[in-house]
């Protein structure tokens, strides 16, 4: 199972955020439950950050804005051996043309964002270690994420970045060389009772919101039957195309949980006054994506291997302090229950 890309957390929810604290109508009301068919229509996650909101209560703890800036790039090493596996084009060029989406702000994090200009983000440091392991610079395009594995398919990009989840579907069209793991997790308000949630009928009789037309919606519409089941009352949706008012009603109790992305979830609970991580319910790997057969996918995951080997890659995590959405080994194409 997979994950959606993460609600819009922009800075556009003043008047929204009033209406809500109102009980206003922010809830987007229905059931359809499912994105895109394509394959590159879903992902496994994607990423959050402090958004603005009229309340202050829901706004970040002043001391938890700071975006992390330490360098844990520049003393990788570049790996001879790795950089030979690439195609002799891509070792006389000394670029790889890779296709992302651009994220302006600190919306986009921990994923990617832009602060002065500067790309930053866990995204971003992976990516320049693997390229300084590799021996190579990115050439960075940006796309939508709808566009970026066709993008790839037809060869305008050599390699896709966007948090990208393996599935089956994927894997008949692109290569995968994982990087991290992601998946579905619930953030809780600091006040609910429960202190942990590792099944979805954990979340039985709490109020939840999540993002309309996503597979947490998919996931809460056909669970709904099991709390009844199993004797608990059952949960009580909200759905919001914005992860702000989602935020404001955690902090005014209109909302107990919030279904989505564990990364960016464990960010949120960083970084979000009042909230409280409290686990997740299943888990997806995500990757750098290349063409059908490319060598490339190849020296991508052993550049991954080598900074997980050497301790680079556990810096970067620790770094944007979401632990636990590491991998022990990159793989290509892993095996995908979906």
């Amino acid at each position: 199972m997979i994950t959606e890309r993460h609600p819009a957390r922009r800075p556009r929810l003043l008047a929204a955020a009033a209406a809500l604290a109102a009980g206003g109508a922010l809830v987007l009301a229905g059931c359809s439950s499912s994105s895109s068919s394509s394959p590159a229509a879903a992902t496994s996650g994607a990423a959050s950050a402090a958004p603005a909101s009229s309340a202050a209560a829901a706004a970040p703890s002043a001391n938890s804005t700071a975006i992390p800036n330490q360098d844990v790039v520049s003393s990788v090493a570049e790996d001879p051996k790795l950089n030979a596996e690439l195609p002799a084009s891509v070792r006389s060029s000394g670029k790889l043309i890779l296709g992302t989406t651009i994220n302006p702000g600190t919306a986009g994090l921990p994923h990617g964002g832009q602060v002065d200009g500067q790309n930053v983000g866990l995204d971003v440091d992976l990516r320049n270690a693997v390229a300084k392991v590799l021996g190579i610079n990115w050439d960075v395009q940006n796309g939508t994420f709808a566009t970026i594995i066709p993008g790839v398919q037809n060869g305008k990009y050599q390699v896709g970045q966007d948090n990208f989840g393996a599935t089956a579907a994927r894997e008949k069209i692109v290569d995968f060389a994982t990087y991290l793991n992601d998946g579905q997790a619930f953030l809780g308000a600091s006040s609910v009772s429960a202190s942990s949630i590792s099944q979805i009928t954990d979340a039985c009789g709490y109020t939840i919101a999540t993002s309309p037309g996503s597979t947490f919606q998919t996931l809460l519409t056909s669970n709904a039957s099991k709390c009844s089941t199993i004797g608990k009352k059952p949960w009580t949706v909200q759905y919001f195309s914005d992860s702000a008012p989602i935020f404001l009603g955690l902090a005014n109790g209109k909302v107990d949980l919030y279904f989505g992305p564990t990364l960016s979830l464990k960010y949120d609970a960083t970084h979000i006054a009042g909230t409280k991580f409290l686990g997740q319910i299943s888990s997806t790997p995500v990757g750098f994506v290349t063409g059908k057969g490319s060598p490339i996918a190849k020296a991508l995951s052993d550049a991954v291997n080598e900074l997980i080997t050497n301790g680079d890659y556990t810096k970067i995590f620790d770094k944007w302090g979401v632990d636990g959405t590491e991998i022990t080994e990159s793989e290509l194409n892993p095996a995908t229950t979906f």
